[in-house]
Formats: C-alpha cells, structure tokens, sequence
C-alpha cells in the first residue's frame, strides 16, 4: 500500500470506505509519487526547491508582523474599520481568534516535512560522481529544518520537533521538551555549518543569491545559542554546542565571510534611498528570503512579498509611498529613542510631519494612527505617483518584490559583541563600534560593552526586522513587561504584557483539536 503522509496541523486523516484494495495498492499511472520521484540528482534539486519554496509565505499573521505588532515597537493599526482582529493584537489577547497566528504554524510545519521528505530519500539516489552535491543537499535541508523550527520554538515554545515524517501513530504526538527541540535545531544548523561551503552569495547577481550557505548557518547557530541560553537560563545549546563554540563559529563570519557593512544604512532599503539603492544582492545580507514581482496578479503563486501591502501608508499613495493597509503604526518611543545624529531613524522610520507629508487620518482610517510607519520594506511610487508594483502589472497585495533580511552583517557584529563581551572585550568593542560608527558616519559615538548598551543597539539597529520582541523576552519576562506596557495616551494605545503567558503565542486552537488533546494550550490563553 503506498504510503501518504500527513503532517501534524496540515491536513486530516480519512478513509474512503468504496475504495477497493486493488484502487488502493495499484501505483499512480501519470502522477509522481514519492516512491517513484527520488531517482536523480536532479529530483534531489527539486525537492530542495520545494523546501526554500515554502520561505516566500510569509504574510497576514505571519512571523515578522505578529513579532513587531507584540513587541514596544509598533501598536496593532489596520482600519478603524477593520474587524476585533486587529484591536487584539497588539494587546497580546486574541481573545476572539485563537487561530490568528495558524499561517506561522502551518508555514513551518509544511517546510519542515517538505525538508524531511527530501532528507529521507537522499540514499536511494545514485549520487555517483556527486557525493559532495548530496552533502550539499543535505546541508541546505537541515539548515531550513533548523530555521523552522526556530520560528515555531520562539514564538510557541514547546513544540513537536519533528525529524522524521510522521506515521501514522505519531499523528497525535504531544509537545516535546525546549531541550529536545533546540538539540535538534543545533544539531541541523551545525551540520550546515561544518558541511556547507565557503561561497558568500551576498555578491550582486549571484545565481545561488537566497541560498543558505556557512556563514548564514554559523550567525544562525549564535542566534539560536543567545535566545535559548538566555530564555532557559542554560549554559550551552542544549547540550549540543557550548559558548566557547558558538563564539567561535560567530568569529568566522566576522573574520573570514567576506560580508561587511554597507557604508551607508539608508542604502539598506529601498524607500529610504530611492535611487541610491544598494540593491539586494549587496555583501551585508548575509541570509535574506527572495521575493519577486513575476506573480504579475497569480494568487496561485508564492513569488511575491505578501507582507509589504500590510504596514504600506493607509488609504491611497501618499509621496513617495505606496497605499496599503496601515498595520503596525510605529511606537513614538522607538522614534524618539534614536539619538540626534543617528542615521538610522529616518531611513527606518517615515514621519509624515517631518516629510512634509499630508496625512489626513478623517478619510484614511487609520487606527492607532502616530503620525509614523514603517520606512523598511514600504513599498514605493514611480514618478508618474504609481504604486511601482501596480505599474509594473502586479497586485500590490501580492507582488511586493523586496527582499526580507533574516540576517544582516551587522547583526552579527552585534551577537559577536554579545558573545564575546567576557571573555574577548576588545574585540567585542570594536564590533560594536563598527555598528555605532556607521550609523553616525563618525568614530565619536563609542559606547561601552554591555549587555545594556548591545541590548538597545539591536533594537535601533534592527528596528522593524522582527527581533526585538525575542530579545525582549529572553533578556527577562519583567525587562519585556516594562517594555512593552502602554498607557496614557488614549485608550486605544493601552498595552498590557502578560506575563503568565512566559512569552508564547497562543497555539491555534485548531491544532489542538486536530491532536486529539495530546497537545495543550499555551499557559494564559
């Protein structure tokens, strides 16, 4: 009997009574199955593809918003208009959608099978004469297994890490201890790591430009090291790497990538820089998801960046910015945080007032609005005043085309100072200084080494790029509480974290249904 497999949250198991044994057991005239896909080399490739395919979802609920919406830096936004959603979110209740943030689950669930399937049928190809290639494939697969499971582990906390496909008896697994499944996130990106080559695909049009390589999975592996040992309050990564290898794997990309910092921040973002641009494949990018406008309107497809359309200006195209949704309205707090001089905040951050932008919020329907939003992946008009993408032949809420930075060089001199801040602070000082002098454009803004002063250069740093509430949450729950808290500036701007939740996203309760009750909801929800 050929064998289906179902992946836990992605679809349910039936049974079709009429159907014969001979329906059952006889194999697909026309159709590729899994048991006769995995010949070549080249099939191998295919179901590599497959599993990068599953990066370009993101969207509505998806990683990136959801993290920004819940941490200080952004409020919830949308239409005054739009439904009780989006009057939840930043108030960390979904208390009417339990079910908000099922994309992230299922988006991730999928990539981890699609990387599995591939993994497991590695050894019944002929890899004669390509065995460094199917090292290769291996290496890419468990780095995006690894990533995956990262994004659930953070946003959920205890998950069921899955390593295999699942049978059939296990479609009801329970949740598996954090240790168990950070082992196996560390285990898959050191494998990368040790087994990936040395190529930087940063460099401008690279044909592999999106693919994982050494470097993204050594900056990943301290990633994963800095939240699970500050979380968990461990002293290595689950047992699997310790501080002394992570900080040296981190030192590799510092010393040996050949990425580095552009020398303008603006140049970083489209909307900040216009015809400066750097463009995408520039040498800090160090690992970024690749989007592109090819959908032309084809919701069938998943080339385009979904998630642009969601924080673009409210209402209709306003300057230089394209219309969207409003969402995540930007903190004044993160605004004013910047210091005078400091690059960043204007090329992270419009201000309509400052830009001399009218934004009548009577006929726009901007909830929550502040007067600020997202510069970062706004998408853009052409000189005629046309949303480029529209222009172009596409949708806007479909086929936004830029890039999104999972890690940037400059998040890597930042863990790099992080992780060698006792036992290396010279070095540590100076990659924090590196960080500092590029975005004052001087050497006179210096700063000491602290898990303090590194902790708010992340947030000015990386602002709107979708760390800041894990390293809220990781440095302490209190540290996130006081953070995140708002109140006196009207009661649609009121913000309580709460901290019975330790942190976590509510499990889509479907889920649950779904696992027969082997998996529980999140404490708090």
């Amino acid at each position: 009997m050929k064998k289906y497999i179902k992946i836990l949250g992605i679809a349910s198991l039936g049974l079709v009574a009429s159907c014969t044994d001979d329906f059952i057991e006889n194999d697909p005239y026309t159709e590729r199955t899994e048991d006769n896909f995995y010949q070549t080399p080249e099939d191998a490739f295919e179901g590599l593809v497959a599993a990068y395919d599953i990066l370009q979802r993101e969207g509505y609920g998806g990683f990136l918003l959801t993290s920004e919406i819940a941490s200080d830096n952004c409020f919830g936004g949308f239409g005054t208009a739009d439904n009780q959603v989006s009057l939840e979110w930043d108030r960390f209740q979904f208390g009417s959608d339990l079910e908000m943030n099922r994309p992230v689950w299922e988006i991730c669930y999928t990539g981890i099978y699609r990387a599995n399937i591939l993994l497991e049928n590695l050894e019944g190809i002929n890899w004669e004469g390509n065995e460094d290639l199917r090292t290769q494939y291996e290496a890419e697969a468990k780095f995006l297994r690894a990533h995956y499971h990262f994004e659930l582990a953070r946003m959920f906390g205890d998950i069921v890490p899955l390593d295999h496909t699942l049978s059939p008896e296990e479609f009801e697994s329970p949740r598996a201890p954090a240790e168990e499944t950070y082992a196996l996130i560390a285990e898959d990106f050191r494998f990368a790591a040790e087994n990936l080559g040395d190529e930087n695909y940063s460099l401008n049009n690279s044909p592999d430009y999106g693919r994982v390589t050494k470097w993204a999975a050594e900056a990943y592996l301290a990633k994963a090291f800095l939240f699970y040992t500050d979380y968990y309050e461990a002293s290595d990564l689950a047992g699997v790497v310790s501080r002394q290898e992570v900080t040296a794997y981190i030192n590799d990309v510092v010393n040996n990538s050949g990425h580095e910092l552009i020398d303008d921040f603006s140049r970083l973002w489209l909307a900040a820089s216009m015809e400066n641009y750097v463009g995408e494949g520039n040498a800090e990018m160090v690992w970024a998801i690749r989007y592109n406008s090819s959908g032309n309107g084809n919701w069938d497809l998943n080339e385009g960046n979904r998630f642009q359309v969601n924080i673009a200006t409210r209402g209709s195209n306003l300057g230089p910015y394209a219309y969207g949704w409003g969402g995540a309205p930007v903190n004044p707090e993160l605004y004013n945080a910047y210091a005078v001089g400091d690059t960043r905040r204007d090329a992270t951050i419009i201000n309509y007032d400052e830009e001399g932008l009218e934004f009548d919020n009577d006929s726009r329907g901007q909830r929550q609005h502040t007067g600020l939003s997202w510069k970062k992946y706004a998408p853009i008009t052409n000189e005629a005043g046309e949303a480029v993408v529209a222009a172009n032949g596409g949708d806007i809420q479909i086929d936004g085309f830029e890039d999104y930075a999972v890690i940037r060089f400059s998040e890597v001199l930042l863990m790099a100072a992080e992780l060698n801040m006792d036992s290396d602070q010279g070095f540590a000082q100076e990659c924090l200084d590196r960080v500092r002098a590029r975005a004052f454009q001087d050497d006179a803004h210096s700063i000491a080494v602290t898990k303090e002063n590194i902790m708010e250069e992340r947030r000015l740093e990386l602002a709107l790029e979708g760390k800041r509430y894990f390293d809220l949450i990781r440095w302490s729950l209190q540290r996130a509480k006081e953070a995140i808290d708002n109140s006196g500036d009207g009661s649609q701007f009121d913000v309580t974290f709460r901290t019975e939740t330790n942190g976590w996203f509510p499990i889509p309760q479907s889920q649950i249904l779904l696992s027969n009750g082997a998996i529980e909801q999140n404490p708090g929800w």
